[in-house]
């Protein structure tokens, strides 16, 4: 399973960089603005800040929701570095614009997926990513981790490329269940990768580790 950071805090990413098990990273509108990043300018300077950090891919939303929007903002977006994966909404330009994208080799990830015909049209479309939102699900009393099962069961009949990204994971347990349905990458806080170190008797057993030895060398 992959790890990605869903931030646009440059520090966080980081720090899950220097952890060692940071393979990407996912943005949206709202993350680069509670980050105070606006203006298109910044706003693609600070994806070039992300590339400069994380070997790996970086995804990178489109504002547009129109197809000719949506392709002009996409190309430019690759045009940026190697490991950007262009972010396109779930709307009919969108998949159209997929399709485009993927003609023309440039990735994609599909966002704001809430069902499993969804998912199944992006993969048709050629996305390189899907990416089914389990806590917002969760919200509105549905159950997000059944779709990241439903869309990795089909994509498993049909030998889809498109890769499972579990997004809106927002705690630990999250996690451990999409990477025991076989979601591709997770996507999640730095909170939530952080705490998968975190055990009391790991802190205990090190505690009294750490009291024996010093008793010996007293």
């Amino acid at each position: 399973m992959k790890f990605f950071i869903d931030t646009a805090n440059l520090k966080e990413i980081q720090e899950a960089h220097d952890l060692g098990v940071l393979d990407g990273v996912t943005t949206n509108p709202s993350l680069m603005a509670k980050e105070g990043i606006s203006g298109h300018d910044n706003v693609m300077a600070h994806y070039k800040a992300i590339c400069d950090i994380v070997d790996g891919d970086i995804s990178a939303e489109v504002i547009a929701v129109d197809y000719e929007g949506i392709i002009r903002e996409g190309e430019a977006l690759a045009e940026l570095h190697n490991n950007i994966v262009v972010k396109v909404p779930m709307i009919k330009d969108g998949v159209k614009a997929i399709k485009y994208f993927s003609d023309k080799g440039i990735r994609t990830n599909c966002t704001l997926i809430f069902s499993a015909g969804q998912a199944l049209l992006a993969a048709k479309a050629g996305a390189s990513y899907v990416s089914p939102f389990v806590g917002r699900l969760d919200d509105v009393g549905t159950d997000g981790l059944q779709l990241i099962q439903q869309i990795v069961q089909i994509y498993d009949n049909y030998g889809f490329q498109t890769e499972v990204l579990a997004a809106s994971v927002r705690h630990v347990m999250h996690l451990l269940q999409c990477a025991e349905i076989g979601a591709d990458v997770v996507t999640c806080p730095l909170n939530v990768i952080t705490s998968l170190l975190n055990h009391p008797l790991t802190d205990s057993g090190l505690a009294k580790f750490l009291a024996d030895h010093k008793k010996v060398n007293i």
